[in-house]
Order: C-alpha cells, then structure tokens, then sequence
C-alpha cells in the first residue's frame, strides 16, 4: 500500500504548482510550470480518488460497531475491496519514475540482416508497419535516408518520428525481427527465415549532447545511385566520422551539402545520445534488472510467421494470430501496450525488493 504521505506530497507539489501559476510570474517560469501542472493532473485526480476510497473504507468499518448499520457497512466494504486494488495500482504505475526521453521524437531505423532479398523486402514490411502505426497515433514521419533493395523493400531506411509520446510507445522495437514466410520466387514451397534489424533512437536536444568539431571527420563524396550510378556530378553526399567512439554516418538523399550534413548530424546527434543512455543503463544494474529487454540491437526480439499467421514477442513470451493486422499498424498497439505492461509490472516488482 502506497504511504499516504507520499500521496500527500504528491497532492501538496500539484497544488503548489496551481497557486504559482496564478501568480504574476515570467513567461519561461510559467511555460515549465504548464508542462508540470499537465503531467501531475492526472496523477493527482487518481490520487484523489485513491484517497477519498481510503476514507470511505475506514468509515465503513467504523459503522461495523454500529448494530442498525453493520450489513450496509459490509456491503460497501465488498465494494470498495473490489475498487481499492485497482486505483492503488494505477497509482503505482503513475509513481514510477518516467523515463526522461519517453516525450521526445525518434529516428527510427529499418536494417535488412540475414536473407539478401527477402531480408530487404521484410524491412520494407516493417517500415510499412511503423509508418501505418505512427499515422493512427496521429503522429509525422519524415523520410531522412533509404536504400532500396534490388527487388523492392529495403536494405536500409531512416525517418524521423515526431508526436505526443513517440519514443514511449516504440523504445521497446529496437532489436531484431525475424521472418519466416516463403519467398514468392520459392517454388519448392519451402520457408525461408530473414531477419531485419531495428533501432529506435530518441532524439536530443542541442543542449543534450556537446559535440566538439575536432572529434570530427567530414568526408564529402559523389552521391550515387543503383548500379553504382552517379545522381550528380558535385560532391554533395556526407560521411561524418566521431573520432572518440568510431560511430559513422553518411548522407546522400538530399542535393545540397549542407542538408545533408545537417541530416547526417541530426542522425549522429541521437546515436551519441543513444550510446550515453546505453552506458548510464548498464551502471544501473538494478534499474536494467526492472525493464523488458530493449536497446540491445543484437536482441531477437520478435518472429513474424506467415504460414501460421502469428506474431511472437520472446520477451514477453506473447503470441498474437494478427499477423496481417499487426504487419498494417492496426495491432501493434496491441503488442506495444503488452511490453508496456509487463515493463512496469518489472519495475514495481523490483521497487518492492528494493524497498
């Protein structure tokens, strides 16, 4: 059961946080404050809920003594034994401490592994997928790079994702994703297994991450195309170079130089603030012993099996018979919302050991 003084500093910070806000206050100080006041609202009106069901319970066992009253008093303590547990968990779960970079726009990348052209048409599927998803949560995709397969999909394909929660809902897609299905050119009939790699990278702010110009190297090139190809005659495409961690990234999709360094910083940016929070995670073993596993990029994270028509998630040992709907966007939350869970359910339990 939560203390109920720490419910009451909860409520204490949200009512301070209202009386501020009326004041007569600079714009910047009431601009953070709003940001405040919006995530504690909620988390105060489940408080107060929470609060008010204690009372009513301790009442009722006051009116046990109470001979005229006692039936009526065991009949609201049916009632509220029912409701108690739930508002006191999803309090719980608005307690835990919140992932810094769950409200920030992510550059996802699609990689196509194992299994040539069908890795790389698998990789088209897994865009598709994200792209559909993103579009019903309302949220924008803006392609940064692609490179496409020889027979379609891709070998690789970068965008960045922005929207109310992004990074929350997709962090746990970084790893790899298997396929089996049989290829269309198989005559045999025979299952092919592929895989495809993903990386969910949240997005930085200029402040998050000093970058210093000596720990660069900036090579320019000639952009090109299949076949190796040239799309233009002047050295517009970019390869950046972070000396102190070896990360490479190049950029060729634009025309100009400039965007394309500008992309190629933009991407290395979230790479270096990816790595960061990697290092800061594995410091914390007690805080990775409470998270379903993501961010390892070498992790077999999920199965799409087309000829059983099912979705295997081996973290959380979920199999869904949606694969058509999951492979659409419509079902992924279904998934999302089920790695969600179990990460928090991970992270209660491992509070209350600690506690």
């Amino acid at each position: 059961m939560i203390p109920e003084e720490k419910l009451q500093s909860v409520i204490a910070r949200f009512e301070a946080v209202q009386s501020e806000m009326s004041a007569d206050i600079p714009r910047e100080r009431f601009v953070q404050l709003s940001k405040e006041y919006a995530e504690l609202s909620p988390v105060a009106e489940a408080i107060g809920k929470l609060i008010a069901a204690r009372r009513e319970y301790a009442d009722a066992e006051q009116l046990l003594r109470v001979k005229d009253m006692a039936e009526m008093a065991h009949e609201e303590i049916d009632r509220l034994n029912e409701v108690l547990p739930k508002l006191e968990h999803d309090v719980e779960i608005m307690l835990l401490p919140k992932d810094a970079a769950d409200e920030r726009n992510v550059i996802l990348e699609v990689r196509a592994g194992t299994g040539g052209d069908e890795a790389a048409l698998f990789a088209g599927d897994l865009f598709r997928m994200y792209e559909r998803y993103a579009a019903g949560q309302g949220w924008k995709v803006e392609l940064i790079a692609a490179s496409p397969g020889e027979v379609g999909g891709y070998k690789e394909i970068i965008a960045g994702i922005s929207g109310a929660g992004v990074y929350a809902k997709l962090k746990f897609e970084s790893g790899v994703h298997r396929v089996q299905r049989v290829p269309a050119t198989e005559g045999g009939g025979r299952i092919h297994t592929s895989a495809a790699t993903v990386a969910v990278l949240p997005e930085p702010e200029e402040v998050d991450v000093e970058i210093d110009d000596k720990d660069l190297r900036i090579d320019v090139f000639r952009a090109s195309g299949a076949g190796g190809q040239h799309v233009n005659k002047t050295e517009s495409a970019v390869r950046i170079t972070h000396l102190p961690t070896g990360i490479v990234v190049s950029q060729q999709d634009e025309k100009s130089q400039h965007k394309n360094k500008a992309r190629a910083m933009q991407i290395l940016r979230a790479k270096l603030f990816d790595a960061e929070r990697e290092r800061v995670d594995k410091e914390r073993a007690a805080n990775r012993k409470g998270q379903v596993g993501s961010g390892d990029r070498s992790e077999r994270i999920r199965t799409y099996n087309f000829p059983q028509s099912r979705v295997t998630d081996h973290r959380i040992n979920l199999t869904l018979h949606k694969l058509t709907e999951i492979l659409e966007g419509d079902a992924l939350g279904e998934l999302i919302a089920a790695l969600i869970s179990e990460d928090q359910a991970a992270r209660l339990a491992a509070m209350e050991e600690e506690a």
